[in-house]
């Protein structure tokens, strides 16, 4: 998350100072019981605790709920403005354009065949990350996608849908056979089927770890960068540190980008090998 409030400069003049170690940092990248809104300030969440389990709504939530509703509101105005003309125009002219491209460039050419029933998942996860990592780029804004336990509920509803994909065309045991390469030895068969499956749960932590990282790696390095001005205390670094956090920022717009992109295409490309496991 990149903020300009003044609570970064606070927190940045305390580390330089010796008040604070560079855990202000992650202060300002992690989830938080408390967000931050301009001319206020911070504000607590609501901490809710259910039968033993730890419920409270959380930063990284707040900006959850504000991709959906977004989104929700975006895709009701595209469709009232499809009942209205068949020839898209402004927002509805951009939203076509990115399911098009969804739909032609990662998930037709991935899965094939039968790629029509995967592909309002796929067009879904697209545009929420995409959304979630944009928000993050906005003052006071927080990247939900840069919360590991989010990137992970996406990765295991995506395993999920890959093993569904596969067991509904090939059957559950026609699934888990086709697993295996042909021909293998005898003695070989139960150990190549051990790696299979733990090969099955590997691809979703990839997309986990993958997203995770990406989406927190910018963040920090724009605030190193910010933090260096407080902690050499020299005018003369201005510049450079500005210019390169400019630049790390523009950086971070395409890596939102690429993000959504690549969680999308590779999700695509494990329902296209579950689901025609004869190829």
């Amino acid at each position: 998350m990149w903020t300009t409030d003044t609570t970064v400069v606070k927190d940045t003049l305390q580390a330089a100072a010796g008040k604070q170690d560079t855990g202000w940092i992650l202060h300002h990248v992690l989830d938080a019981h408390e967000l931050e809104l301009p001319f206020i300030g911070s504000v607590s969440l609501p901490q809710i605790h259910l039968f033993g389990l730890d419920l409270s709504i959380t930063k990284h939530v707040i900006f959850m709920w504000i991709a959906a509703a977004i989104l929700i509101f975006t895709f009701i105005k595209v469709t009232k403005s499809y009942k209205k003309s068949l020839v898209p125009h402004g927002i509805t002219n951009f939203v076509e354009v990115l399911i098009l491209f969804v739909r032609d460039e990662i998930v037709k050419p991935t899965i094939g065949h039968g790629h029509e029933k995967f592909l309002p998942y796929l067009l879904t996860v697209f545009f929420f990350i995409l959304t979630c990592n944009f928000l993050g780029l906005i003052p006071y804004g927080s990247t939900a996608t840069g919360n590991i336990a989010v990137t992970a509920t996406l990765a295991t509803i995506s395993f999920c849908v890959i093993q569904i994909g596969g067991m509904m065309k090939n059957g559950v045991f026609g699934y888990f056979k086709g697993l295996l390469p042909h021909g293998l030895p005898f003695w070989l068969i139960p150990i190549m089927f051990v790696v299979e499956i733990l090969g099955l749960f590997t691809k979703p932590f990839a997309l986990a770890i993958r997203l995770f990282a990406n989406m927190t790696a910018g963040h920090i390095v724009i605030l190193a960068l910010l933090g260096l001005i407080f902690i050499l205390k020299t005018a003369m670094v201005i510049p450079v540190s500005i210019a390169f956090a400019l630049f790390i920022y523009l950086l971070e717009i395409l890596v939102a980008l690429i993000q959504a992109y690549i969680f999308t295409m590779l999700s695509s490309l494990f329902i296209g090998m579950a689901y025609h496991q004869e190829h």
